[in-house]
């Protein structure tokens, strides 16, 4: 399967929605798709990782590396996994707590949450 990233913007926020899988061959596309929306002036950054069925520990890196981005230029990463996400998980939830980096990011259940700047992240 390949992975496919979709642009789109909910307010302030550039929402990137991924699907397919996070590998060592696919995720560099992800990356910079965040690198682009940090290159057009976008602070505010939402990865819909919903529809992602795999991902390796490089796309956990490119994870991480997106992260790093994001608050070096004082902006604001959000991911979101499934509803049941942090209840019986999604493989990229499993992967990332099983790797202990979990608690890194703020992760929320759908875009209509990730988008509310009143809303709080699920817990890690």
């Amino acid at each position: 399967m390949s992975l496919k990233v979709a642009e789109d913007e909910q307010g302030p926020w550039a929402v990137l929605q991924v699907s397919g899988e996070m590998d060592l061959v696919t995720s560099p596309a992800v990356r910079q798709h965040v690198h682009d929306a940090v290159a057009d002036g976008r602070r505010s950054v939402v990865l819909d990782l919903s529809e992602v069925r795999f991902c390796d520990s490089s796309g956990v890196g490119v994870l991480i590396a997106a992260r790093r981005l994001m608050r070096s230029c004082q902006g604001r990463l959000r991911l979101i996994l499934p509803a049941q996400g942090a209840v019986d998980g999604s493989h990229v939830n499993r992967v990332l707590a099983a790797l202990g980096v979990r608690r890194l990011f703020e992760v929320y259940p759908d875009l209509h949450t990730a988008v509310d700047e009143a809303a709080a992240p699920l817990s890690a």
